[in-house]
């Protein structure tokens, strides 16, 4: 990466948002990866997303932080969740969405997304801890319709002729923008964990054939730990347990493609996405995932995210459907 240096009018605007852009690169000088380094606290810009009407929710902040080089960044990642069509509910405590099982879902009723006008209709059921963002030849086809939590499920059609190319947006959120984590656990800074799972009608489900790429890492309290090899941006030799203290975490990020979502786009120095088991989630008490069990794990999908599923907070994936 290279070291610019900064001027001092700029330090005056970094400091408004986090700390200094002098004092991040003094400390880093010895990273050499190819992501853009963050310290410190983001400013909030929205406090949160999202308000349960009936029962908890995590509050779901969004924010920037400025990198060493002046960049602003928005954590925990640039959204469409105030935008976008949400996709409909399998299961939503907040808005007391809660059946057994699919036999209470009308599927007749979910909306189907034109992306090719002679195609055929495929369903989705999606789960994804925490927010996803799906499309479909570069159309969106709906956004989770919880950012955060309580944990949802979801279900989208979609008509389309094949080939065709899915590409998803997941985040896991934070509470603790620019640090990458929350109250959990005993203490104030503690990671979470992502994951995401999906199955659709035609027979495609989330697996290792699907591609991952990591966008924003964190929290991270030793720069050494990073790595990169062969397009994997790896962070498997970091601590991930909670701390009270996150006076020296850092955050790494790397800019999104603007075209990554589009068909054509040239997925093939992306990593494939790892695989994690329903443990490795936890999601045996969560009864958006495990009332529908049958189209999650028992339809042969798996849950999917890039190699470390505790601190990389955005992750794109990629699979292309012949």
């Amino acid at each position: 990466m290279s070291r610019k240096q900064v001027s001092p009018i700029l330090s005056v605007v970094v400091l408004g948002l986090g700390l200094s852009a002098l004092a991040i690169a003094s400390s880093t000088s010895s990273y050499q990866g190819t992501g853009s380094l963050t310290q410190g606290d983001a400013t909030i810009l929205v406090s949160n997303l999202f308000d349960c009407s009936n029962g908890y929710s995590r509050p779901s902040p969004v924010g920037e932080i400025i990198d060493q080089e002046g960049k602003v960044w928005t954590v925990p990642a640039a959204n469409l969740f105030q935008s976008g069509t949400k996709a409909n509910d399998l299961y939503e405590e907040c808005h007391q969405i809660t059946p057994l099982g699919l036999a209470q879902i009308d599927k007749a009723s979910v909306p189907v997304v034109e992306v090719d006008p002679d195609g055929e209709v495929v369903t989705g059921y999606i789960f994804a801890d925490n927010y996803f963002e799906l499309y479909v030849n570069g159309k969106l086809i709906g956004v989770d319709s919880v950012p955060f939590t309580p944990f949802n499920s979801s279900i989208v059609k979609f008509k389309v002729n094949k080939p065709y190319t899915l590409a998803v947006k997941v985040i896991d959120w934070e509470e603790n923008l620019g640090l990458g984590s929350e109250r959990n656990r005993g203490t104030k800074y503690h990671p979470g964990d992502g994951g995401f799972i999906a199955s659709f009608s035609d027979g495609i489900v989330t697996n290792d054939d699907w591609q991952a790429q990591t966008f924003y890492t964190s929290p991270i309290y030793d720069l050494s730990c990073l790595s990169e090899e062969a397009g994997a941006r790896l962070s498997k030799n970091c601590q991930t347990r909670g701390q009270d203290d996150q006076s020296e975490v850092y955050g790494v990020h790397w800019s999104v493609p603007a075209d990554w979502l589009s068909e054509d786009f040239d997925d093939s120095a992306w990593p494939q996405a790892t695989l994690y088991t329903e443990d490795d989630i936890g999601v045996d008490n969560k009864r958006s995932y495990m009332n529908f069990i049958d189209q999650f794990s028992g339809a042969g999908a798996q849950f999917i995210w890039s190699s470390n599923v505790v601190l990389d907070n955005e992750v794109l994936l990629r699979y292309q459907v012949k």
